[in-house]
């Protein structure tokens, strides 16, 4: 909504509202362009147009074949008469006629094309300098407005990428960067069809091929990588060791409790070494031998000890009563 002043006759209120879109006779729709009519064509132009169609028919049978183009399923022409755009869709595919004089036409292929973004710095939300490539895949949607509005089309789909990821990536850290690829291509395209939706281009998809890190970074996460690494063997390790000692204390307390276990035992292991040396001599000694030795010297250590006698108090000798008594 505008003020607009009154008409000079009629007396000047406060203010007077009206709608722009009224006034000035354009309506805008969502994010489409206005439409813009072209001028008409001028007294020259039609002049030119029937004099390339009265040579055309002048020319018939040989004319034909100058006048009627092809174009493949997957493509779509644009002709331009006298430099002006002729209203109404894209021709073809299939055959379409054209003044060979005046008009002009460009062919525009509709198929899936892919455009490699090359290695560029990018940095991320904790301050972490990368370098980094990717792939994007479009294709052509409406043909008269990529040639009307682009010159350059795969120069501004580059660049259009590479500011777009560093404006995504810098709110990323690098952790997320790496595990968070799928997402980051999403909003990516999403970000990029947005845009190119103005230009009659369609984005499909978009994707970070590799990641690039500087060697002092490299060097500093493969130290950090090598310690996690080195702390698993140890947690490992340690809880091996429990295991064991764990197993190691189930079976001795087995073997205690059943004396003829453990002379089993004693010659298993005494088979075993046999088998692999076979040059060694072993000569068993009997559990109930060690057993009786073990007994001897703990009762030799027992009286081995020296016994103090209890210390009592000598009564005197020649001891006189007391005169009390």
């Amino acid at each position: 909504w505008c003020g607009f002043p009154g008409v000079a006759d009629t007396p000047m209120h406060s203010a007077t509202l009206i709608r722009v879109e009224t006034a000035v006779g354009i309506h805008f729709k969502g994010t489409h362009r206005p439409r813009m009519t072209s001028p008409s064509r001028g007294i020259c132009e039609w002049l030119l147009t029937i004099l390339s169609l009265f040579f055309i028919i002048l020319t018939f049978p040989v004319s034909v074949w100058f006048c009627m183009k092809i174009v493949r399923e997957y493509e779509r022409a644009i002709v331009f008469r006298l430099g002006r755009l002729l209203p109404g869709r894209p021709r073809g595919p299939g055959l379409f006629f054209f003044l060979p004089c005046l008009d002009t036409y460009h062919k525009v292929d509709r198929r899936l094309k892919t455009l490699e973004i090359p290695f560029h710095e990018v940095v991320t939300k904790d301050m972490v300098t990368m370098e980094i490539d990717a792939v994007c895949y479009y294709r052509m949607e409406n043909a008269s407005l990529l040639l009307t509005s682009v010159a350059n089309l795969s120069s501004a789909v580059q660049l259009l990428v590479q500011t777009t990821m560093k404006r995504l990536l810098a709110h990323r850290s690098f952790s997320e960067i790496l595990l968070e690829r799928k997402s980051i291509g999403q909003e990516m395209k999403v970000a990029l069809d947005a845009v190119t939706c103005r230009w009659g281009i369609k984005v499909e998809r978009t994707e970070i091929n590799h990641v690039r890190l500087p060697a002092e970074l490299q060097q500093s996460l493969a130290v950090e990588a090598e310690a996690q690494r080195q702390a698993k063997v140890r947690v490992i390790a340690a809880d091996g060791e429990k295991a064991a000692s764990e197993s190691l204390k189930m079976a001795a307390e087995i073997l205690a409790s059943s004396p003829a276990a453990v002379q089993l035992r004693y010659l298993h292991m005494l088979q075993c070494l046999s088998a692999e040396k076979p040059s060694t001599i072993v000569l068993p000694f009997p559990f109930d031998l060690m057993n009786l030795v073990s007994a001897a010297s703990h009762n030799s250590t027992g009286s081995s000890l020296p016994t103090s006698a209890p210390n009592h108090p000598e009564a005197p000798k020649d001891k006189k009563d007391s005169p009390m008594l």
